[in-house]
């Protein structure tokens, strides 16, 4: 048994969830707030754990919060459905747990994606903070990416976390569309969009992830997910201008 707290939001995740529930088996306490999935998600979550909440989506980093502060345990992970801890990692953390000095830990997270796991792009080691102390430690108030913040000092682990990220190209587009939304608000926060950012970003996007990340070294994996990652930069700069144009126009 492991000394922590496995938090998961869940939305139906029919299709993820029950891995991501396997491998997390080990925690002292698994707890899932959902937001009301159509799915059998909740039913499945049922037979790997009593711990769950309903609540309607505030957003990622508050739905995310509000599981932390349902965990009763003094050290949290948090767990995404398409997420998967790992042997090794679950035997890092029972160890690190017996004497640690740390108030949260960072470590790496391995992607797969179309058949592959891939090694560059910066999609590995793609290190994330994700296992903390309750009172250490939180999640940063943003719209989307985000983030766990600790206020104390941050170790680092050497296993990986698993993360199948996107099923296949047309799962990308779908999540881009949500998240390019998201990810625009926060941009707007910060003034208008200029041509910069609309015609340099994607570019230099692309180029670091397929020739400084050497995304070129994973051959068309690299390349498709880094002209993906280019649309992706140029559609929420476009939109956070778009979303300023209307506010122009409004007034």
């Amino acid at each position: 048994m492991i000394p922590i707290s496995v938090v998961i939001v869940t939305k139906n995740e029919e299709a993820n969830i029950e891995d991501a529930l396997r491998s997390a088996a080990g925690a002292q306490e698994i707890v899932v707030v959902d937001s009301f999935s159509a799915d059998r998600t909740v039913e499945i979550c049922r037979r790997y754990t009593d711990r769950i909440f309903q609540h309607a989506w505030p957003g990622y980093a508050r739905q995310k919060q509000l599981a932390v502060d349902h965990a009763q345990g003094p050290w949290v992970l948090i767990l995404d459905a398409d997420e998967r801890i790992t042997p090794d990692l679950r035997e890092e953390i029972a160890r690190v747990m017996q004497n640690t000095a740390y108030d949260g830990f960072s470590m790496p997270r391995r992607n797969y994606f179309l058949g592959r796991w891939i090694k560059h792009g910066g999609w590995w080691p793609d290190c994330t903070l994700r296992l903390f102390r309750k009172d250490r430690g939180g999640l940063e108030d943003r719209e989307v990416h985000e983030k766990v913040v600790v206020n104390g000092r941050v170790g680092q682990l050497h296993a990986p976390l698993e993360h199948y990220s996107y099923r296949n190209i047309s799962d990308y587009i779908c999540k881009m569309e949500v998240y390019s939304r998201l990810a625009a608000q926060e941009i707007r926060k910060k003034g208008r969009p200029g041509i910069f950012s609309l015609l340099i970003r994607p570019f230099f996007t692309f180029f670091k992830m397929y020739a400084l990340r050497l995304g070129f070294l994973d051959g068309l994996h690299g390349l498709v997910l880094a002209v993906l990652y280019g649309h992706y930069t140029f559609l929420k700069y476009a939109r956070a201008w778009e979303g300023h144009e209307k506010k122009g126009n409004q007034v």
